[in-house]
């Protein structure tokens, strides 16, 4: 049977499905369920100095899409909530409790030294296991210089990064806002000021609706709104392409991440770890459906680990990096065209009006007076979209045609930039 366990900066976990630093991890009680029902670890929800902020009532959006009630959440919630001193309690009591899970601490305290020289021997002395410093929350009291206002600035992140690792022993993780241009800018930010890791991504800034009855963004406090930070399985197609920037950039290849983003299943956690990431943090998908879906990303992971031959989490992190490329050198004589299954095919005509509508006329309507639906093979350039759009699994796929070989833009004779021998 595989083995799933995960060693991410010296921390030791079970499994490498590990709960974000959200409402999820707030207390004590939270994280003991969690650790009941089989999590690796958790981050706890972020501390900061005393006294501690106050949260509205009101706090959750969601964008609901096709019968799925969460396919985004909206986030106004701030930090912690709670003082600091009881937060500080419940983590050294837990830990002691559980000293096989790994245990890490959010923190997020204004931009000065003083504040984080003063919080760091705090939670150095209840044992945790690693600090995540939160340059991500969409709010985070920019007032003081705190969440994304730091985490858009590179010079910030490396200035916080360089205090910490000067004030602490622990194992220091930068959490990295999504909120920004190119990602690689603060990665490279973090680990020059010494950090050990980066987690990404935090919350991307949105509004998910505006009610038309109220004339307010939701959620509404008293009839007004604001920004939030959106969250689900929605993101995960960008947190993928953040974490894959971070994973093959010269000045960052190889360097310890921790996936965060949509995740809500065991395949979810295998292609960020196929990126490189060395564990996956869970938060939208646990408040959806409760603490018990590890259960089934647990097997999950196992069994498609045992199916692919594979005995550790080692044996296919970072697997797929070498494969993400930058469009210039994708192959342009590779070909492709669309094939449907005429056994399985219902008759919808979502393929032929996708592709008759908006891409390139190659799906014929009828045959011999009768509705058929085909490809023109002269006429389709293998773009995908007929399969995505069509309802029955497997009756439209792609197959190969060309004759092999491989040329790519960088030398193409449209390209005016082209490169010559």
């Amino acid at each position: 049977m595989a083995d799933i366990s995960s060693n991410f900066l010296g921390v030791r976990s079970p499994n490498p499905f590990w709960l974000a630093s959200a409402p999820p991890t707030d207390k004590a009680y939270n994280v003991i369920r969690a650790f009941e029902a089989g999590w690796g670890g958790v981050v706890w929800k972020t501390l900061g100095l005393d006294p501690p902020v106050v949260n509205v009532s009101s706090r959750y959006g969601a964008v609901a899409w096709n019968g799925q009630r969460i396919a985004g959440l909206n986030n106004i919630e701030l930090i912690s909530d709670r003082p600091l001193r009881v937060n500080l309690d419940e983590i050294r009591q837990v830990k002691r409790d559980w000293p096989d899970r790994a245990m890490i601490v959010s923190l997020m305290v204004p931009c000065d030294e003083q504040s984080w020289k003063s919080i760091l021997p705090m939670v150095e002395d209840t044992g945790a296991d690693a600090v995540e410093l939160n340059f991500g929350c969409p709010h985070g009291m920019s007032e003081r210089g705190m969440g994304s206002a730091v985490g858009q600035v590179p010079e910030y992140i490396e200035m916080v990064a360089r205090w910490v690792k000067q004030h602490s022993r622990l194992p220091c993780i930068v959490k990295l806002t999504p909120n920004i241009t190119d990602i690689r800018h603060p990665a490279r930010a973090a680990f020059r000021g010494g950090a050990d890791a980066v987690s990404l991504i935090n919350t991307i800034n949105s509004i998910t609706s505006i009610d038309l009855d109220l004339m307010a963004p939701t959620p509404t406090v008293d009839g007004k709104g604001t920004h939030g930070g959106y969250c689900g399985p929605a993101v995960r197609p960008i947190a993928l392409n953040m974490v894959a920037e971070i994973a093959r950039d010269a000045e960052t290849r190889g360097r310890p991440i921790s996936a965060i983003g949509g995740i809500g299943t065991w395949r979810d956690a295998a292609e960020f770890i196929a990126l490189g990431a060395g564990t996956v943090q869970v938060c939208t998908a646990a408040m959806h459906y409760g603490f018990r879906i590890v259960e089934d990303m647990i097997t999950g992971l196992s069994n498609w680990m045992d199916g692919k031959g594979y005995r550790s989490i080692e044996d296919f992190r970072g697997r797929a990096v070498g494969n993400v490329t930058d469009w210039q050198f994708l192959n342009m004589q590779y070909d492709i065209k669309a094939r449907i299954d005429q056994d399985k095919c219902v008759q919808c005509g979502l393929c032929h009006i996708a592709c008759e509508d908006t891409s390139h006329q190659a799906i014929t309507r009828e045959k011999d007076g009768k509705r058929h639906f085909e490809v023109i093979d002269a006429e389709c350039v293998g773009c995908n979209l007929c399969m995505h759009v069509c309802p029955v699994e497997g009756c439209i796929s792609m197959e190969r045609v060309d004759q092999g070989g491989y040329a790519n833009w960088t030398t193409h004779p449209n390209n005016p930039l082209r490169k010559t021998a």
